[in-house]
């Protein structure tokens, strides 16, 4: 076994060795042809790629696939990286967008609030709404504006579409104001076209109750509700919602005013009537009794005269 090893290892060594010189000539002597710079050569160079490169395209096969895949693999990256920058921007657009439609919706709220028609005697002030403290038992908003803008208690409020509430505690910088919905809002309405008068009783709910209505079969679901003035507590004619049937067969008022979405309130100065201190300015008195006894003892002497004589 041995002897046969070293006999297999005598030839094969011989022919490795010269496989090896044949390759490296060869290589050799491809360098040299390709380094030769004349137009025969040139020409030999060219029979020999158009007679052996097309044969050896097979061989090619395997570097032509990885380079492919190595082509696919760099896109693949590229299109990673894409998608990625696709979602941040995307997220980026989402923020935008949310802060779109929140201004969207405050412009139509300022439209809405300057759409509003109200007597050209009341100026007022726009406030914007900085906290909601409603809750089950008290319903009211702080606005922005103060003492410091003029604001005073009892004012009312109003949104783009209808009456809000009141004033109710002013300072230097804010106020609060009481909803109608409040449970300890009182406020005396107007039924159009009836003209009924009645008083808005707010009870905490979204759809405040009428009391003291003079006729109830002369009101109807539907008619318009608005502020009467009685009292001085609001200016007449501001609209407050329509008439509606509760669960409870009450009637009650669907207010107009979107209380869900209070942005922003208009603040009416309402300036204080005159007031009439003297009332002899109105009605005029009695003549004083002074001259008429006077004027009546000048007579009586007249008289005694004329009879002496």
């Amino acid at each position: 076994m041995a002897r046969d090893k070293n006999t297999s290892d005598n030839y094969v060594r011989p022919i490795r060795r010269l496989l090896v010189g044949l390759v490296v000539l060869v290589f050799l002597a491809l360098f040299v042809l390709w380094r030769i710079d004349s137009p025969r050569v040139e020409r030999i160079r060219a029979n020999l790629v158009d007679t052996f490169v097309p044969s050896f395209s097979w061989a090619l096969v395997p570097v032509t696939k990885f380079v492919g895949m190595v082509e696919g693999f760099q896109s693949y990256q590229r299109i990673y990286e894409q998608n990625q920058e696709l979602r941040r921007e995307l997220r980026q657009m989402t923020a935008w967008k949310e802060a779109a439609l929140q201004l969207e919706q405050k412009n139509a709220k300022l439209l809405d609030l300057n759409q509003v028609r109200i007597d050209p005697k009341y100026t007022y002030v726009t406030g914007v709404v900085m906290a909601d403290s409603g809750s089950p038992f008290r319903q009211s908003v702080v606005l922005n504006v103060g003492a410091r803008d003029g604001i005073m208690d009892g004012w009312a409020t109003m949104d783009g579409v209808g009456l809000v509430g009141r004033i109710s505690g002013v300072g230097e910088n804010t106020s609060r104001v009481i909803l109608l919905t409040d449970s300890n809002s009182r406020l005396p309405v107007s039924i159009q076209p009836s003209g009924q008068r009645a008083i808005l009783a707010g009870d905490n709910s979204a759809r405040p109750p009428l009391e003291f209505i003079e006729s109830p079969e002369l009101v109807r679901p539907g008619d318009r509700v608005v502020s009467s003035g009685d009292g001085g507590v609001f200016p007449p004619g501001l609209l407050i919602g329509q008439v509606a049937l509760g669960p409870d067969r009450r009637l009650r008022v669907a207010l107009s005013a979107d209380y869900e979405r209070l942005d922003y309130l208009r603040v009416l100065r309402t300036h204080e009537g005159e007031k009439i201190v003297d009332p002899g300015a109105l009605i005029v008195g009695p003549e004083p009794l002074t001259p008429f006894a006077e004027n009546t003892e000048e007579t009586d002497t007249l008289d005694e005269e004329a009879t002496d004589g």
